[in-house]
């Protein structure tokens, strides 16, 4: 089989001359027409400082990729940078883009016949946005990650943009000046790279590493060091050599890896929003794989890294004690590990583990002995009850008491919320309802770190619930549940609780209760109207019409 096989459809015969001669203006000469053509997804823009490197490794990726042997084809994709979105309208975008992602890296791959891609990304939705296209698409690719920034450091103190929104909501109550804020503002963020705590770009880097799909160690490199660099064109070589052998993305992505990734990803306390995109990549690929499936991995996954936001390390210490490897390799000797998975270098999971230490080393911190955990069970746990019958997501790491049952504070948008919060107006024991910001009704499903990270500031983490349709940021920790679903613009219960009811969190027992009798909510219910979409026409108009369940993903397709 040639290695161009899907692209000899317009570089061969006598009838594609002119496609030639159109790719001899962009640098193909007479022999190189017989070479695999490799699309270079490159996701670079000045946006974000996540996207703010990846332009040098898409230019190694696209020389290593001519001195294996094949022919680059560099194409841009979008991104929507979540930290300055944020608390916007803007944010509506950010799992948007996702979708927007997948369909450019598709469109570009199958509409250049391409034999491969290879696909950089820095900021939270390119990794799934790229994975769901690869899996969709099923032709040899593989995933490079731009890498995490650097921690700021300020009074002895790491920072990362998490530390900013909280210091937002400790100025809002009074426990820092003016000064402090800025100071902290100003030294969060020194450079190029993916927020630095295990949030969602590092956790999903991380669990693409784990699923074989990017290269080991890859996940957790810093975007400004020389390792970055050479990942990037390793990882090119490796594909070309994967187009020879037809190793394909669905020769990976299956159930038993995806178990992997998310293995991963409650060892190492990654981001509630993992569960949303892995519900969309196993769609993607193919693979039966539910919401339940999450809380199956949760019960008998330990938490064996202490990682922001929750936790002391950032992700970049996470690399120096070892990376993503380590913790492999301790899952695999505990049986949490599927060993026999194929990964994009044609090796197995166990052949890649083979050399890397049992335990990990005495002299740090960042990942725990496996009989000294930070929780002996995963921290993402799916909710059902009366309020959510479909299921929802909620991390209970970082937070001293599981359980709340107060009343509800019921807001009909983040913006609402977040005035309340600023003005002091939410009290110990209540329960935050933050409602009409699902996929449809926002649409768009915004992440609520602003809320979350205010309150944490204000000292109300431990004593405040807050249950949202929406998305929560992976930098969010406290007594928080998201993704609940059926969302309230399609009539879930969640639209029906009115001010001061009763709502009981319970994580130990995996219940969100709407503690109102059941005759009382079909009266509710036979009053309630579906509010006017938000948007009639463009690009959120579209996605409202065609975005599932978050139960299901929020797939469009």
């Amino acid at each position: 089989m040639p290695d161009n096989k899907r692209s000899q459809i317009i570089t061969q015969g006598t009838q594609h001359a002119p496609s030639r001669a159109m790719l001899r203006a962009v640098g193909f000469s007479d022999g190189d027409f017989n070479k695999p053509i490799v699309g270079v997804a490159n996701g670079y823009s000045t946006i974000t400082p996540c996207n703010k490197g990846l332009n040098d490794l898409s230019l190694k990726a696209e020389s290593a990729l001519r001195q294996a042997g094949a022919m680059p084809q560099m194409f841009g994709t979008i991104t929507v940078s979540d930290g300055i979105s944020m608390g916007t309208e803007g944010m509506k975008y950010s799992l948007v883009s996702r979708e927007v992602i997948a369909d450019s890296i598709e469109t570009c791959v199958q509409g250049g016949s391409m034999d491969g891609v290879i696909a950089i990304g820095g900021c939270d939705k390119n990794m799934p946005g790229a994975m769901i296209a690869i899996a969709r698409m099923n032709v040899p690719a593989i995933f490079v990650y731009g890498g995490t920034i650097k921690p700021g450091h300020y009074k002895n103190q790491d920072l990362t943009v998490v530390s900013v929104f909280e210091a937002v909501g400790q100025h809002s109550a009074h426990k820092i000046d003016d000064e402090e804020l800025l100071q902290i503002e100003r030294h969060a963020c020194p450079g190029a790279g993916s927020c630095g705590g295990m949030f969602t770009a590092n956790t999903m880097s991380s669990a693409f590493e784990a699923m074989g799909m990017s290269l080991p160690y890859s996940s957790t490199m810093s975007a400004e060091d020389q390792d970055k660099l050479i990942s990037a064109g390793d990882s090119a070589k490796v594909l070309v050599d994967a187009i020879k052998k037809q190793i394909l993305p669905r020769d990976i992505i299956t159930r038993k890896s995806i178990e992997n990734a998310v293995a991963v990803i409650m060892a190492v306390g990654g981001s509630t929003n993992a569960i949303l995109h892995f519900l969309a990549i196993a769609h993607a690929a193919g693979v039966e794989w539910h919401i339940d499936d999450f809380e199956r991995m949760r019960a008998k996954v330990p938490v064996l890294c202490d990682l922001k936001p929750s936790g002391r390390y950032v992700t970049a210490d996470l690399h120096q004690a070892g990376g993503v490897p380590q913790v492999m390799k301790m899952l695999l000797n505990h049986g949490l590990l599927h060993g026999d998975c194929i990964t994009i270098s044609g090796q197995t999971i166990a052949e890649v583990l083979k050399d890397i230490p049992d335990t990990p080393r005495a002299d740090q911190q960042v990942i725990r002995q496996w009989d000294n955990p930070l929780y002996a069970q995963g921290h993402l746990a799916i909710l059902k009850g009366n309020l959510s019958t479909e299921g929802c997501v909620a991390k209970i790491s970082g937070i001293k008491n599981p359980k709340i049952t107060g009343p509800a504070r019921v807001f009909d948008s983040e913006e609402t919320c977040m005035a309340a919060i600023m003005a002091r107006k939410i009290q110990p024991g209540d329960v935050v309802v933050i409602r009409y910001e699902g996929p449809k009704g926002g649409p768009g499903m915004r992440e609520m770190l602003s809320p979350t990270a205010a309150l944490i500031g204000e000292g109300l983490g431990d004593s405040v619930g807050l249950i949202t349709d929406g998305r929560f940021s992976g930098g969010t920790y406290g007594m928080v549940v998201g993704h609940v679903a059926p969302e309230a613009y399609v009539g879930g219960a969640i639209a029906l609780v009115q001010e001061g009811d009763s709502i009981t969190i319970d994580a130990e027992q995996r219940l969100l209760q709407l503690n109102v009798p059941d005759d009382e909510l079909a009266q509710r219910r036979t009053a309630w109207q579906p509010p006017q979409p938000r948007y009639s026409r463009g690009v959120l108009a579209k996605y409202a019409k065609l975005v599932s369940s978050a139960s299901s993903g929020a797939i469009t397709g």
